[in-house]
C-alpha cells in the first residue's frame, strides 16, 4: 500500500491589541482582578446594544493586506450560538458569511533535516480573515467541585486567521504560526504572545492514500504554543495513521493536547455548523470600508476605514527586513531567520555594527554563537541580556585591533555577563588578557624562559 499523507490546516485566533474590547467600552487588561472589566454589554444585561471598535476593524484590516488578501468593501456580522457558561449571551458574535479580508497567502520557511543551511520557503493559502469576540473563562475549582466565571476576556476582540489545509506535518504548521506571530508583532495588529492567550491555535489533521479523497479530520484546539503545535500535530498524525492501519476508525471529534504526556486525548463529538444555528447579528448594519476612490466627499475621516490610507503605512514585514539585512550586511539568508526569530535581536545586531570596526559577518557569529547562547542558558530575552550592544561594541574592537586574542575575548564576555559594570578594557587590564604587540618584550619572555629551563634547553638542541 502507498504511504499515508498527512493533511494539516490552521485556525488561529489573535487577540487584537486594543485598549478596549470590540464592542464596548471595557478595558482590555491582562490579569486583572476577576470580573473587574466586565461592562453591562459584555455581561449580557437585557437592552445593551454592540457598538463596533474602528481600532480592531482597522487591525483586521491591516493583518489582512499583509496577508496578501482580499478586503471586502462590505462584510457581514452573524450569531453563533453555543451554551457556554462564561457566554452570558448564549451566542457569539462572529462573521461566518461574508468576512473582512479572504484568499490570502503566507510564505513561510524552515530548515530541511535540521540543518540551517538548507532552507525551503513554502506557501499556505488563507481562506479568510474574520472578526469576532472572545469569550469568557470558566475556572475550574476540583477540590469545591464548582466552575468560577471571569468575564474579563468576554468581549475581547479576536481575528480569526483560517488557513487551508496545506501544509502536511507539525513542523510546518509550527513554522508558519512563527512567521504569522513576527507578521502581526511587526503590523501590531497583536502581541501574539501565546503564553498570555493572545494567540490560540486549533489543528485540523487527518490522513489519506495518495489519489483518495481526504480522511475524516480531528480537530485539536487552544494550542498555545508553538512547540507543542509541532508534537500535537506530529503525535495527531501518527496517532491515525495507527489507528486506520490496525482496522479502527477514525472519529469527527475535537481533542486536545496534554502537554505532560505529549499526547492527544478526546474532548467532545464535533458539533456540525447546523447546531450553531448562524443567523445575521440584528444588532449591527453591515461594515461598510472605503478605499481612495469610493470615498465619499464630505465624509468625517474619523468615521469611516480607508483601506488605501492602511495600505500606505504597512510597515516592512519580516520577508523585507530579512532581505534588506542580507543584503545591506552580506550576511547568510539563515542569519537573517535567526536575526528576526527573536524579539530585538535583529537592532541588537545593527547597534553593535555601526559600533565596531568588526565586518558584520564576523560580528554575527559573536551574536548567535556567544550572546543568543548565553541568553537561552539563563532564559533571559534579548532587552534583559546584561551585555549590552555598546559593551559587545567595545569587546569586539580590542578584538579586531588585535588588543586581545578571540579566547580572551569570549574570557571578558563572560565577565562582563555578571553585570558588574565593568568596561571590557577595564577587564582586560584586571586580568592581564592583553596580547603582546612589541616584539623585544616578546624576546625578553622567551629569553627569561630559556634561561630558566636551561638543562631541558640543551636536552632538546641534543636530542
Amino acid at each position: 500500500l502507498a504511504p499515508w499523507v498527512p493533511v494539516v490546516g490552521l485556525e488561529i485566533h489573535a487577540q487584537i491589541s486594543s485598549n478596549s474590547k470590540l464592542f464596548s467600552g471595557s478595558q482590555v487588561q491582562f490579569a486583572a482582578p476577576p470580573n473587574s472589566l466586565v461592562s453591562f454589554f459584555d455581561a449580557s444585561l437585557p437592552g445593551t446594544l454592540p457598538v463596533l471598535n474602528r481600532r480592531c476593524v482597522e487591525a483586521a484590516v491591516m493583518t489582512g493586506l499583509a496577508l496578501n488578501c482580499s478586503i471586502n468593501k462590505k462584510s457581514l456580522f452573524d450569531r453563533k450560538h453555543y451554551f457556554y457558561a462564561d457566554l452570558p449571551a448564549g451566542y457569539q458574535i462572529t462573521q461566518q458569511r461574508v468576512p473582512i479580508a479572504v484568499n490570502g497567502s503566507l510564505s513561510y520557511s524552515l530548515c530541511i533535516d535540521n540543518k540551517m543551511s538548507q532552507m525551503v520557503t513554502k506557501t499556505v493559502r488563507i481562506k479568510q480573515i474574520q472578526l469576532e469576540q472572545d469569550s469568557g473563562k470558566s475556572l475550574h475549582d476540583d477540590t469545591r467541585s464548582q466552575t468560577l466565571v471571569d468575564l474579563n476576556r468576554a468581549g475581547v476582540g479576536l481575528m480569526e486567521v483560517v488557513m487551508e489545509p496545506d501544509m502536511c506535518c507539525g513542523e510546518e504548521a509550527a513554522a508558519a504560526v512563527r512567521e504569522l506571530q513576527l507578521i502581526l508583532q511587526t503590523l501590531g495588529s497583536s502581541q501574539a504572545v501565546m503564553a498570555e492567550g493572545q494567540l490560540r491555535v486549533d489543528a485540523n489533521v487527518s490522513v489519506h492514500h495518495p489519489g483518495q479523497p481526504y480522511g475524516v479530520r480531528t480537530e485539536v484546539k487552544n494550542i498555545n504554543s508553538i512547540r507543542f503545535l509541532a508534537k500535537a500535530v506530529d503525535y495527531e498524525i501518527q496517532r491515525q495513521i495507527e489507528e486506520l492501519a490496525n482496522g479502527g476508525t477514525i472519529l469527527n471529534e475535537t481533542r486536545a493536547f496534554d502537554s505532560k504526556l505529549g499526547c492527544t486525548v478526546p474532548m467532545r463529538d464535533k458539533e456540525g455548523k447546523q447546531d450553531y444555528r448562524f443567523m445575521p447579528e440584528p444588532n449591527l448594519p453591515p461594515l461598510i470600508l472605503y478605499d481612495a476612490k469610493s470615498l465619499p466627499a464630505n465624509v468625517n475621516h474619523q468615521q469611516v476605514v480607508n483601506i488605501d490610507w492602511i495600505h500606505e503605512r504597512l510597515p516592512d514585514l519580516p520577508s523585507v527586513k530579512r532581505a534588506k539585512l542580507v543584503e545591506q550586511y552580506g550576511i547568510l539568508p539563515e542569519h537573517s531567520f535567526a536575526l528576526l526569530n527573536e524579539d530585538g535581536l535583529s537592532e541588537y545586531f545593527e547597534n553593535v555594527v555601526k559600533q565596531t570596526q568588526m565586518k558584520p559577518k564576523k560580528v554575527i557569529g559573536w551574536i548567535l554563537n556567544v550572546l543568543l547562547s548565553y541568553l537561552k542558558q539563563h532564559s533571559l530575552t534579548v532587552k534583559e541580556s546584561p551585555v549590552s550592544c555598546f559593551l559587545l561594541a567595545d569587546l569586539l574592537n580590542l578584538l579586531e585591533k588585535r588588543e586581545i586574542s578571540s579566547t580572551a575575548a569570549r574570557q571578558v564576555f563572560a565577565e562582563l555577563w555578571k553585570g558588574e559594570g565593568k568596561t571590557p578594557l577595564e577587564i582586560v587590564k584586571e586580568k592581564k588578557l592583553e596580547l603582546i604587540q612589541d616584539q623585544k618584550e616578546l624576546e625578553q619572555i622567551c629569553q627569561a624562559v630559556i634561561d630558566g629551563q636551561e638543562s631541558e634547553v640543551i636536552m632538546i638542541v641534543l636530542g
